[in-house]
């Protein structure tokens, strides 16, 4: 760990000593990786700019993720940045890549926070990441805003629902549940949040009995695939079991034969298979099931 730790505190000092660089000097560099596809224009272009992303990085530090993601998801967006930046225009690189990398570090806090929703509107994201801001400047500015009202203007500076300001508000007040903790009004250590999961997996007997069956069932199939003719078999396997399934019409490029023959084939030896199955193993009618 005192090795990681130190690796991480020489990475923010080199960062933090990059040199800075001259508007045209940017421009430059901007340039060679979008025209020439220039690695070192690039790594010295994402260089002068790290120490960006570890001042914003710092700024979503309160929401208790690692320092040392928060840079990599950072980072992750000036790579972004650095690929669709236009140097033609007239914009400085750091105000375009600031919004990149703020975007991505936000967008990973909202995948690793459990009182997000999923799928998350824009909304929702911005009532997040100001929620605590705008409470804090409300409460300053007067004493007699407070509860309900609060919410209602909050909600309106953002454009939501009371309700979602309300719902986003106890979200961030309450205390993560540890599925360790005890259960119990006597604080039983025997017994714990977790021990009350239910383990949506198939149980031993129902894996054994599923993978028996697969295995008789692929069996079954492959007995039954020795009444097709070649061309048959082969439209069979690249229709019906190959990964990439080929469309009609390439089919019948490769064999010669128009898309409509290909089909009037397929249909004829998925029968024969239907038929051979039927005939030599009774129980496999209606199974295995074939594209």
């Amino acid at each position: 760990m005192a090795e990681i730790a130190g690796i991480r505190r020489q990475f923010i000092r080199t960062a933090m000593e990059a040199p800075f660089l001259a508007r045209e000097e940017e421009r430059g560099l901007a340039v060679r990786w979008k025209d020439d596809r220039d690695e070192r224009a690039l790594h010295r272009l994402i260089s002068a700019h790290m120490r960006l992303v570890i001042a914003l990085a710092g700024r979503f530090r309160h929401y208790g993720l690692p320092m040392a993601d928060l840079v990599q998801e950072g980072h992750v967006g000036l790579m972004e940045a650095a690929a669709r930046f236009e140097p033609e225009r007239d914009v400085r690189f750091s105000t375009y890549a600031t919004w990149w990398i703020r975007a991505s570090i936000q967008d990973y806090i909202l995948r690793n926070w459990s009182i997000v929703r999923g799928g998350t509107s824009s909304a929702q994201k911005a009532l997040f990441f100001n929620l605590r801001r705008l409470r804090a400047r409300l409460m300053q500015s007067t004493e007699e805003h407070v509860g309900d009202e609060i919410h209602r203007r909050i909600a309106s500076a953002i454009g939501v629902s009371r309700d979602d300001v309300a719902l986003m508000d106890a979200r961030l007040s309450g205390p993560d549940m540890s599925l360790n903790a005890p259960v119990g009004e006597d604080n039983d250590a025997s017994s714990e949040r977790m021990d009350f999961l239910v383990d949506g997996a198939a149980l031993p007997d129902e894996t054994v009995s599923a993978t028996v069956d697969g295995e008789r069932r692929l069996s079954w199939l492959q007995q039954a695939l020795t009444v097709l003719s070649e061309r048959e078999l082969r439209i069979l396997r690249e229709r019906r079991l190959a990964e990439d399934q080929a469309t009609l019409e390439a089919l019948g490029q490769r064999l010669g034969i128009s898309k409509e023959r290909v089909r009037q084939i397929e249909n004829r030896a998925l029968e024969k298979l239907r038929r051979a199955l039927a005939d030599r193993f009774p129980a496999a009618t209606g199974s295995p099931h074939i594209g």
